[in-house]
Formats: structure tokens, C-alpha cells, sequence
């Protein structure tokens, strides 16, 4: 019992270390001012739009395309994936009246999802770069030539990755979480990782890939319902880096009900255990760089959620006055590091944003106790679809999030 106990409390401060550190490193990486570019040639650049009953947004994405800066070669490809709405006249009025907007009709076909939308764009159009937006993305207008800059001046590269932002970020509890958490894990994290260890991932919008480099990969996993995360291990196997560019900013809807917010969790943690599966059983995925980010699928997929668990047994422990056998450290004391390193993370991103204010410090204080804790609910109800898939041997479908009407208030 005692040797478990050391092994348990041992990973607990590895994890805790760690992710301090990546925190700490996020903030150099964010705070590092970097130099003007001007480059002597633009690439040109395919921007694909996957769409499918995207009618409720898709005329404020492609009022942010129509305005994004580039001074080389770019086009708005929608590709439209069987929409029964009004997505295709409201793109086709678009494409009428600016040059740069294209419809395409995507031909049906299985496994139906965004991977196999966008290996059919990448067939039928043709640049040196490619870069995916959501349907429900607005740009800033400066964020290709962001991207650009950075793919074209990083050793190595095989594009780059922008940060998501939330677009509606006002409108409930909800939507703050979200908000708050993209800070964490994009502006800080993925900095952390980029500052650290020069490993970018990508964040399956608002990302920038040299079409050479996707096409020698063997194009997108189409049974990948993470696909990007699917394909970032794969780049980084090619022996290739994905730079983090955070002026590079978009913005997009996030759930605003937790039915749909669970609904697409699960999609997304299904598709990293399909990933994990992939990492036990090929030895590429340890490889290199892939070592990092196989190791941070355990580390979150396994490990985190095993801690979080045992940190919830320690603070129900802790209040009932229990200790660890043979340790003289409160259990209470140890589940509070993992909140005030949590919390630390969460306070950092929004100091860096300059969104502190009452009520996203309040938000930022409860975020563990809550919305942390939905992890252990998305993962168990992911496992539970991903076995019985297995189980059954059919294919899980890829299913997109809901959107909802723009609120002119926000």
C-alpha cells in the first residue's frame, strides 16, 4: 500500500511540475515580441471552408473571408457537404459578386465527416498552402499573412497554428468555461510546448499546411473523428514543426448548451482515443517529436484523469480528517496544489488577455470544481461508445456541432 501510495503521489507532483512549467513557459512564449516580416514572395494560399447546414453562419464567416489581408494569391473554397439548407445559395451570392469566393459541390461518399470533405478540397484546387477554417469562423483580418510569416521563417515547418478565440463568450456560464479554457490550453499551452519543445498542434481550424508536405503524409485520415490531432502526430513523425502563431486569431461559436457541449466533447475525446489506440500500436508514434505528443495523449487521456479521480477522493478524504497511511501529509493539502496550479493557469491566460474582471475571476475559482470535473463524464461516455464500437465492429459517425443564430447584443 505504501509503495502504491509513493508511485500515486509521485506522478501527482510530476504532473503538477509539468504543467507549471508549460505555464510558465506559455507566458514567456506570449509576452516574446516578434520581429516584422516582410517577405519577398507570398505563397499562394486555398482556403477551405468544410460546410454542412452552415446557413445560420456561414454569411459572417464569408463576410470575414472577403476582408481577410493577403498580398499573394488567395481563395474562399466552401465545400459543400450535402447541406439541406441555405448554405449553398447564400455562398453561391457571394461567389457572384467577389472572385476570390468558390462554391464546390462535394460528391457523396463514406465514411461521411470533415476528413474526407476536405481530402476531396485538396484534390480539386491548387496552391502551395492550404489553410481550414470552421463554418462558423470570422478571422482577423491580418491572421493569413500571421500564418504565412511564420510557416515561411521556421526551419523545417509544415505550416502553422493559429489561435481560437470565442466568439460568443458572453452569453452564458457555458460559454465563459469554453472561452476561458481555449486561453489555457491554446494561448498557454500550446505556447508552453512551441517555447519548450518547438511541437505546435494543430487546432483543426485556423491552421496552415504546405499542400507537398499533406499530400507526401498520405492526405487526411478520413475515419479520424479528431483528425487534427490524428494528422499532427503524423507531421511530427515526418520529422516536421507546426509553429505557434498567436496574433494569428479567429474566432468561433462554441456550444451554448451543455447537451450539444457534451455531444461534441465526446466526438473530440472519441477521436484522441482512436489516436491513443494508434500510439500503443505503432512504433512511429514514439518517435522523435511524437514522443511528445503520444506522451501527452497518456498523460491526459489516462494519467490526468486517473489523478483527477484520486483528487476528488483526497479532498472528500481530507474533509473527513483521513491521512495517507504512513505519510504525514494532509490529503486536503495535496488536492489543494492541484487546484491552486489549475487555478494559477487559468488567472495567467486571462491576465495575458486582459480580461480580468470580477466576474471571469469568480468563473476562473469554480472552474475545477466544475467544468473540470465534466471531463470524467466526456470520457467515460466516449470509452463507452468507442468499445462498443469495437465490440460491434461499426464505424462511429461524424456528427457536427449545432450552431445557433448570431445574437446582436454580444
Amino acid at each position: 500500500m505504501s509503495i502504491l501510495m509513493i508511485l500515486i503521489i509521485l506522478f501527482f507532483w510530476l504532473m503538477l511540475i509539468f504543467y507549471s512549467v508549460l505555464t510558465i513557459a506559455g507566458v514567456i512564449q506570449r509576452l516574446t515580441k516578434n520581429e516584422i516580416i516582410t517577405l519577398d514572395h507570398y505563397p499562394s494560399v486555398a482556403v477551405l471552408i468544410p460546410a454542412h447546414n452552415e446557413g445560420v453562419v456561414i454569411k459572417d464567416t464569408l463576410n470575414a473571408m472577403v476582408k481577410l489581408d493577403y498580398p499573394g494569391e488567395l481563395t474562399v473554397y466552401v465545400l459543400d457537404d450535402n447541406s439541406q439548407d441555405d448554405t449553398a445559395e447564400i455562398t453561391r451570392e457571394f461567389s457572384s459578386v467577389f472572385s476570390k469566393i468558390r462554391y464546390i459541390k462535394v460528391p457523396p461518399g463514406k465514411p461521411t465527416g470533415k476528413s474526407r470533405v476536405l481530402n476531396y478540397g485538396l484534390s480539386v484546387t491548387k496552391s502551395d498552402y492550404f489553410l481550414v477554417y470552421d463554418a462558423d469562423n470570422q478571422p482577423n483580418r491580418d491572421a493569413v499573412i500571421h500564418l504565412v510569416h511564420a510557416a515561411e521563417t521556421t526551419d523545417n515547418s509544415a505550416g502553422a497554428v493559429g489561435y481560437v478565440r470565442t466568439v460568443n463568450a458572453n452569453q452564458n456560464l457555458l460559454t465563459r468555461m469554453i472561452a476561458i479554457e481555449f486561453q489555457v490550453f491554446q494561448l498557454l499551452m500550446q505556447s508552453g510546448r512551441w517555447k519548450l519543445f518547438k511541437a505546435g498542434s494543430l487546432a483543426g481550424t485556423n491552421m496552415l499546411l504546405k499542400r507537398t508536405i499533406l499530400e507526401e503524409a498520405g492526405g487526411y485520415d478520413p475515419y479520424a473523428l479528431a483528425e487534427d490531432a490524428e494528422l499532427t502526430v503524423r507531421i511530427a513523425a515526418m520529422g516536421k514543426t507546426l509553429p505557434v502563431v498567436h496574433k494569428a486569431q479567429t474566432w468561433e461559436q462554441e456550444p451554448e448548451d451543455i447537451r450539444i457541449f457534451i455531444k461534441q466533447r465526446t466526438r473530440w475525446l472519441t477521436g484522441n482515443l482512436y489516436l491513443l489506440e494508434k500510439s500503443f500500436s505503432e512504433i512511429s508514434y514514439w518517435k522523435g517529436k511524437t514522443f511528445i505528443y503520444s506522451l501527452q495523449h497518456i498523460l491526459t487521456y489516462m494519467i490526468f484523469v486517473i489523478l483527477l479521480l484520486i483528487s476528488n477522493i483526497w479532498f472528500i478524504g481530507g474533509l473527513l480528517g483521513m491521512s495517507v497511511p504512513y505519510f504525514d501529509i494532509p490529503l486536503l493539502f495535496i488536492w489543494f496544489l492541484s487546484y491552486v496550479v489549475y487555478t494559477s493557469q487559468v488567472i495567467s491566460a486571462l491576465a495575458l488577455e486582459k480580461v480580468i474582471t470580477p466576474f471571469n475571476l469568480f468563473v476562473g475559482l469554480i472552474m475545477y470544481f466544475t467544468y473540470a470535473q465534466l471531463f470524467l463524464v466526456l470520457l467515460l461516455r466516449s470509452a463507452g461508445q468507442y468499445f462498443k464500437s469495437k465490440l460491434t465492429k461499426k464505424t462511429i459517425t461524424w456528427d457536427k456541432t449545432k450552431r445557433f443564430k448570431k445574437d446582436e447584443n454580444l
